[in-house]
């Protein structure tokens, strides 16, 4: 009788973590369905809530397509598809500010250029809804990214009608562009 109580203990943590390995890629799976990078940029929109306690999920997605940029932006050059962000043209729409569901779309379109040292490929963002995004912490916490000599690209603050603001970053990055130095 304990050996087959041990068994079942057994056989439900297993499958507990399978559950929850299996809930887990699925989440993934999805957010990550959310951004299509292509050579000309990437696209995404979040729909969802807005915040989970007191956490701000919907602006979170601004973390999701930095990274996706960044990572897109470094194949392309890997390739010789030399591009950087064309910040005049993002456009960054929300809906459903207040309402506690959000939609918030993001199009981060690329710039070829000539030559490999005229490419970016690291990107971020600092911002938030509805206060003045900490851009001098930002520069800060970056400093150390950006290579010997080079200085770090900022748009224009970027804003929406219902109050994200936004300064997006690109560097070049000092592992990929070492020769850029």
């Amino acid at each position: 009788m304990k050996l087959l109580k041990t068994k079942l203990i057994i056989v439900a943590i297993i499958c507990t973590c399978c559950s929850n390995t299996q809930n887990n890629s699925i989440t993934n799976q999805s957010k990550d369905n959310n951004v299509v990078c292509t050579e000309n940029g990437c696209k995404g929109t979040y729909h969802g809530k807005e915040f989970i306690k007191n956490s701000d999920i919907a602006h979170q997605f601004s973390n999701t397509m930095s990274a996706k940029v960044g990572d897109q932006l470094k194949v392309l050059y890997k390739t010789g598809n030399y591009s950087k962000v064309d910040f005049a043209n993002i456009v960054m729409t929300t809906e459903g500010m207040g309402s506690g569901t959000v939609t918030f779309h993001l199009s981060i379109p690329f710039i070829k250029v000539n030559k490999k040292c005229e490419a970016y490929t690291s990107f971020d963002h600092v911002g938030g809804w509805n206060h003045a995004p900490a851009l001098k912490e930002r520069k800060i916490q970056l400093k150390d990214a950006v290579m010997k000599g080079h200085k770090l690209d900022i748009s224009d603050l970027k804003t929406t009608k219902q109050g994200l603001q936004e300064y997006w970053i690109q560097w070049k990055n000092k592992v990929t562009q070492a020769e850029c130095e």
